[in-house]
């Protein structure tokens, strides 16, 4: 089976520091599964892109702008990644989809942050999941569910356990954003997903284990149906 999984920033960090042994229990998990599929990475900037970006846009900064910054903390992130795997990841991120492409080809597990403004590290997972014709793309987050409205703003927000691409769409562009502001998924990256017809899975990252879970397809999380049902 071939997979990508999307790593949210903000499950990188505890009590706003780089949770390093996360980070380890990560690493073997996605050795265990590479002994038995292909899988490559994508890790978004989390919440200290997002004070960055803050701190750009009170200072005038326009979105282009925030947008590089957000993907210089994304690019430091997957380099952490790349650290903690050792020799068995590529050694740099991908700083373009030409580069992308050429590191796939080399047979070890290539790890991306951002790439272009305007575009979220989701975008840029789903491209690669494409790319590869990825079986599924994993989103690891903060978060058990994806929910009908944000949990955080919402206590009482209902989980959704299964949702059609079509609606899942519909629900992602109730909540458009820019730079730092993507808090579930984007346009973009939806739609490449409906069109290749990739399974999408949200997951919590804060038990490592969800992820062999996800990968098992055992019951966890939400899953994004194709309109196939695949």
């Amino acid at each position: 089976m071939k997979l990508v999984l999307k790593f949210g920033g903000s499950i990188l960090l505890k009590d706003e520091e780089i949770d390093t042994k996360m980070i380890k229990r990560y690493a073997l998990i996605i050795d265990q599964i590479s002994q038995k599929h292909k899988i490559n990475i994508v890790v978004g900037g989390g919440n200290l892109a997002r004070k960055y970006i803050k701190a750009l846009g009170n200072l005038g900064a326009p979105e282009s702008f925030k947008d590089l910054a957000g993907i210089e903390i994304s690019r430091i992130n997957a380099q952490i990644f790349i650290t903690a795997l050792k020799g068995r990841a590529y050694p740099v991120p991908p700083k373009s989809f030409d580069e992308v492409i050429r590191a796939l080809n080399s047979g070890k597990i290539v790890v991306c942050g951002g790439m272009f403004p305007g575009q979220s590290t989701n975008a840029v997972a789903s491209f690669i999941a494409e790319e590869m014709k990825a079986d599924q793309l994993i989103n690891i987050t903060d978060v058990d569910y994806v929910y009908a409205d944000d949990p955080k703003l919402n206590p009482d927000a209902e989980p959704i356990e299964e949702i059609k691409i079509d609606d899942f769409i519909d629900l992602i562009m109730k909540n458009p954003g820019g730079a730092g502001t993507y808090k579930l998924f984007d346009i973009t990256a939806a739609q490449i997903i409906k069109r290749s017809r990739i399974l999408l899975k949200f997951i919590s990252g804060r038990d490592p284990e969800n992820i062999l879970k996800a990968v098992n397809n055992e019951r966890v999380g939400t899953v994004v149906m194709s309109e196939i049902g695949r």
